[in-house]
């Protein structure tokens, strides 16, 4: 059987580039989202009963505990509390959680309240933390909120504090699917990118805002009242 000249230089060329592209090893990049993580800056997964790199703003009522056990972030408050990361973050980041809410038998237990803080700051005073976790004290900083079913579970809102006592809405959703489900561990994801932040939720999109003047730094904090919330797995990532 004869082939042509032309027919064995495609069949030449097509095995060289076979060859070719099974030589060149492909390096998976670790990405969330199209973004890609460069190194990990903080971690805490409450295997210690330390608490030394956060900083806690509640009132100190009968009821109320902020605590490590079990390998846990235990909040359990009767009241408002925030957990802050004693260290402020900056730039392109990557934080992330796992987080439950408790309805059981507590004191406190009530299904509302999976709130954050983040790029928290105080224009008025360079230190942030002079709170005792009373929701309306936080009225006056700039900082990233976003609270899943607040209300006792009623509404589920990222908003943006302008520093002024303004409290910028920018999404609400009253959809129940947003709401929370008790003593369900929830995977939290919140990616701070060139002036874009989003949030996930067991890896769907709850939330998607591309401010025009971002917050480029500033504190994370834990954010609840009145209820019990287990945290673990905390881990923040330099993004690029």
């Amino acid at each position: 059987m004869k082939i042509s000249i032309q027919l064995l230089f495609v069949i030449i060329l097509g095995s060289i580039i076979v060859a070719c592209k099974s030589s060149v090893k492909v390096e998976a990049k670790n990405t969330i989202e199209g973004y890609t993580i460069d190194e990990l800056l903080y971690e805490d997964n409450f295997d210690k009963v330390d608490l030394s790199q956060w900083i806690i703003e509640t009132d100190t009522l009968r009821n109320t505990a902020v605590k490590v056990d079990n390998k846990k972030l235990i909040i359990d408050v009767d009241c408002g509390a925030t957990v802050w990361l004693k260290d402020k973050l900056s730039g392109n980041v990557l934080i992330e959680y796992d987080r439950m809410v408790v309805v059981e038998n507590g004191s406190n237990d009530r299904l509302s309240d999976l709130n954050q803080f983040w790029m928290a700051n105080d224009p008025n005073n360079l230190n942030l933390f002079t709170r005792n976790g009373t929701f309306s004290q936080y009225h006056d900083l700039e900082l990233y909120y976003f609270g899943i079913g607040g209300r006792s579970n009623t509404t589920t809102r990222f908003r943006k504090y302008l520093g002024t006592g303004e409290r910028y809405l920018v999404t609400d959703h009253t959809d129940p699917q947003y709401f929370l489900k008790p003593n369900k561990t929830y995977h939290i994801k919140t990616v701070i990118y060139n002036g874009t932040t989003k949030v996930f939720i067991d890896g769907e999109e709850y939330f998607s805002y591309t401010d025009s003047a971002p917050l480029t730094s500033g504190y994370f904090g834990f954010r609840t009242t009145k209820s019990r919330h287990l945290i673990n797995n905390f881990k923040v990532y330099r993004l690029k």
